[in-house]
């Protein structure tokens, strides 16, 4: 927060005393729960999944301090769920409606700086996970680290890079940081600012899609779109891929079968928008191609960044770029979703089941590359892909209670669950959603929390054996 600080110092916008108030307000309460918590203890699994769900929800509420003490958002509500969306790497904004917020008449452009630049930030922070920034920074956790990241980390399962958990954790914070520095250069050598630049790659690197315009990266040169789509892309991928190449020299890209897939989802449905779109609206030529590729690697790695209206887009256009709502990223990536790596082992599963209906005495094991995949883990995934559907269609359900329209209510229960930001209908790209009732609003953060945490961190607590 006191990075923020700087920032609203040095732009003087006025919201440097709000800052520090809520600084304040996190040292004051922060220190004494410290010293009354500090000790090694051996955390159990159950312990994870309590500490890093109450953990994100006690953050959101502290995130969400100086929006809400500047007054440049003066709902609670509001301020917490623009916080929430931060920190789950969410990207969905309730700023840009004048009706609601007549003190911000331009929209996001009228926030103060130090503030947008806190908006980035969380967001940063949240992408690579705030308990394995904990973990890798902050000696804290003793041996109870494993059972933390288990309890954070997207994907089926934790993947080390090295054999000690917090040397996992550090190496995968340097890697990001890294890629992150990198990007940050590629979009000031592009003639952004180089507070433009930082908050860009803040929300690009955590596939959470804030920007400080009301028109994302619309009115951005191509060289700016292609850059923050090739990011875009790196931050869909496992990270721990990138570490082995950036940190060993050792190239684990070559033959993983999750990534070839990955890819080849985003060929795919760039080439069917890039038709559809070049058919109907913008002629064959590089725009339709690029903007065709940058919704489809947006919405696939949940970063939810846009370039162009894809509403006025033809039925069969828009009806792809909802199905990428329910892909992801890869296992150990920022991206949120189902992830691909689950849809791959459903595939195979498919193809197992329906080669033993031709064989009905074969083994056939359900195998990914060379790796055979334990009926447990297959289990495990069509149980999560069960209970998010479900989630989903409940969500869905609970939004038309609040007056909202069918498409609005999907679209935006597929958006929460899967941390994508944009929906269709009352919220699509170029709208916010600042017109929900609060009951709404709430419900939405807690289906960002849910598909940050995969579902299952937050759906354990409400077990009662979870309480025994």
């Amino acid at each position: 927060m006191l990075l923020s600080a700087v920032w609203a110092w040095y732009f003087d916008d006025g919201d440097l005393p709000a800052i520090l108030k809520s600084s304040g307000l996190c040292v004051g309460l922060g220190v004494p729960g410290y010293f009354l918590t500090r000790g090694r203890y051996n955390l159990t699994g159950r312990d994870g999944f309590a500490i890093v769900a109450l953990g994100w929800i006690t953050l959101a509420f502290f995130a969400a301090l100086p929006f809400f003490i500047s007054g440049a958002i003066p709902s609670f509500t509001d301020a917490f769920f623009e916080a929430m969306s931060g920190l789950s790497t969410t990207g969905a904004t309730i700023l840009g409606d004048p009706v609601r917020h007549p003190h911000l008449p331009l929209g996001i452009e009228s926030m103060p700086r130090g503030l947008l630049f806190w908006r980035a930030f969380i967001q940063w922070i949240g992408g690579m996970g705030i308990i394995m920034f904990s973990v890798a920074i902050l000696p804290l956790m003793g041996m109870g680290g494993t059972s933390l990241l288990r309890a954070e980390v997207p994907g089926p399962t934790v993947d080390r890079i090295q054999p000690r958990i917090q040397q996992t954790a550090k190496t995968l914070w340097l890697t990001y940081l890294i890629i992150s520095a990198a990007e940050a250069g590629l979009l000031r050598l592009g003639g952004l600012s180089w507070f433009s630049s930082l908050t860009h790659t803040f929300t690009t690197m955590a596939t959470g899609g804030f920007s400080i315009n009301s028109d994302s990266i619309s009115a951005q040169t191509a060289y700016i779109q292609y850059v923050v789509i090739f990011f875009m892309l790196v931050a869909g991928i496992n990270f721990t891929l990138h570490g082995k190449l950036i940190l060993n020299r050792v190239n684990r890209y070559r033959g993983n079968r999750e990534l070839y897939f990955f890819l080849s989802i985003i060929g795919i449905f760039t080439l069917l928008i890039f038709g559809d779109i070049a058919m109907n609206n913008y002629g064959w030529g590089e725009y339709s191609l690029r903007h065709a590729l940058f919704v489809a690697v947006s919405i696939t790695t949940t970063t939810g960044f846009g370039t162009v209206d894809y509403e006025s887009w033809s039925t069969f256009a828009q009806m792809l770029v909802f199905a990428l709502f329910f892909i992801g990223g890869s296992a150990g990536s920022t991206g949120g979703g189902i992830k691909v790596v689950r849809l791959l082992v459903v595939v195979k599963y498919i193809v197992a089941e329906v080669r033993k209906l031709i064989h009905p005495h074969g083994i056939i094991p359900v195998k990914v590359g060379d790796q055979m995949i334990p009926d447990e883990v297959i289990r495990n995934t069509l149980g999560f892909i069960l209970l998010y559907l479900g989630l989903f269609l409940v969500v869905a359900l609970a939004l038309s209670f609040f007056q909202l329209d069918m498409v609005s209510a999907l679209t935006a229960a597929a958006s929460a669950i899967g941390n994508i930001g944009p929906a269709f209908g009352s919220l699509g790209p170029h709208d916010n959603y600042a017109h929900l009732a609060d009951g709404a609003k709430w419900l939405l953060c807690f289906a960002m929390l849910l598909g940050r945490l995969e579902i299952f961190t937050v759906m354990v607590l409400f077990s009662r054996t979870f309480w025994k």
